[in-house]
């Protein structure tokens, strides 16, 4: 990021030749199998993707934290760990995880009709919904159907909790545990989750933030239909997201697991951790309509639920707008969301914004739904830590109040950093972090 690399490419998965969107920001060569203990690899099997990138981010964060956890044991032993398992806790925001077209495509061709007419046959050979749920192979009606032909242990693959159902089992967090499903908010209010776990005393450590990956046949379709991507012939990596802009045609999808560890204060500098920054205020509310574009401006010019939640988040901190020096937004690159976005912005900030630089994700990975709340939080914390902006890519045109346009990373004096993002149903959240003291 400080570099300003993209890594936004034509999608490599899966032939997206039939889409109007063909670029994404994918992981490129990554198994959970590099990641996991060898006694759990056989495990892999049942990870879906989203799962693979939170098992890899929670390994990640453990070790850069310094935290000793049962995954550090041998097949068999029960080594020391840092803190007990019961007072480490886990909650990872998740995504609606879209199942693999070879998997579903593997059973959906067992769902043929037992004698199919001449049309059915030359229309779709044969298969039809009514098989796939209610026609057994000797054509006893009531009886499963091609369903039935799914892997025994599909669901396991596509449960939104199997994300931190992995991590807790790997790394023996028997503490408080959750999943939040609340699209591209979900990280932000998982980390607010674990802040206030710990705050009332029921956890000293815990895993939190996100991950997700839409890049797959089903993940594109829904996002195409909700207006969510826009068409990218004509456009390459650098140039395709560009948030705030007017003009913007939309996002792409991308991927990411976003996890840190949230632990509290005295138990993490006792243990000599290295901290980042610290939680100052956290804030979540819900806006008064869905964020699916088309959005009339006629009706709405600000993202209600966002400023709430950013107004919440101010008021736990104990300070006020002038003590942000920074805001890592959505910024969508989505026309209607990124000027309800602003409303909420200017709302808040006033003829300041213009003067607060804004730290733009989107146009570096794309949308990565769930996982942009822990990768936004990360990326805050590690500005703090150093001190310093990364690059800010934009191809477009920014309107001239907020300090969104194209820059190099550079220096910057940086005591506190808003992290703040909407979601396609209208949950909101903020957080607020703190220069480590």
């Amino acid at each position: 990021m400080v570099a300003g690399r993209c890594g936004i490419a034509p999608i490599a998965r899966f032939d997206a030749s039939g889409f109007a969107c063909r670029l994404a920001g994918e992981v490129k060569d990554y198994s959970a199998k590099d990641f996991v203990p060898k006694g759990y690899r056989k495990a892999v099997k049942v990870m879906a993707r989203d799962t693979e990138l939170a098992v890899g981010a929670a390994k990640l964060a453990a070790e850069d934290a310094g935290l000793v956890t049962r995954a550090q044991s041998g097949e068999g032993e029960v080594a020391p760990t840092t803190y007990p398992a019961e007072r480490l806790g886990c909650h990872i925001g998740a995504g609606l995880m879209p199942a693999e077209a070879s998997e579903m495509a593997s059973a959906m061709v067992t769902a043929r009709e037992p004698n199919p007419s001449p049309e059915l046959l030359a229309s779709t050979n044969g298969l039809t919904l009514r098989a796939w749920g209610t026609i057994g192979v000797g054509g006893e009606s009531g009886a499963l159907g091609g369903m039935n032909n799914l892997q025994p242990l599909w669901m396991l693959k596509y449960l939104p909790n199997m994300l931190a159902c992995h991590v807790t089992i790997i790394h023996g967090a028997e503490g408080p545990s959750n999943t939040i499903t609340c699209a591209e908010a979900s990280g932000l209010l998982s980390l607010g989750e674990s802040a206030r776990v710990i705050e009332r005393g029921a956890a000293d450590v815990c895993f939190s933030g996100g991950a997700e990956s839409k890049v797959n046949l089903m993940g594109l379709m829904r996002a195409t239909l909700a207006g969510r991507v826009g068409a990218t012939e004509g456009f390459d990596g650098p140039t395709v997201v560009r948030p705030y802009d007017p003009a913007a045609g939309g996002n792409v999808l991308g991927e990411a697991g976003g996890l840190l560890i949230l632990e509290e204060r005295e138990g993490a500098l006792k243990r000599g951790a290295r901290v980042y920054a610290e939680v100052a205020g956290f804030g979540a509310a819900h806006s008064g309509l869905p964020l699916i574009p088309p959005v009339d401006s006629a009706v709405a010019t600000v993202n209600d639920g966002l400023e709430l939640a950013i107004r919440a988040a101010l008021a736990d901190a104990g300070i006020g707008p002038d003590g942000v020096d920074a805001v890592v937004p959505q910024a969508a690159g989505i026309a209607a969301l990124d000027a309800l976005e602003a409303g909420a912005l200017r709302a808040v900030f006033g003829a300041r914004l213009s003067a607060i630089p804004l730290v733009t994700v989107t146009p570096l990975l794309g949308d990565c739904a769930a996982g942009n709340g822990g990768i936004m939080a990360a990326l805050a914390a590690q500005c703090l830590k150093e001190q310093r902006l990364p690059a800010r890519l934009h191809a477009g045109r920014c309107p001239g109040d907020l300090r969104g346009g194209a820059s190099p990373s550079g220096a910057c004096r940086l005591d506190t950093i808003l992290v703040c993002s909407s979601s396609l149903g209208g949950q909101n959240a903020a957080l607020l972090l703190k220069a480590a003291v």
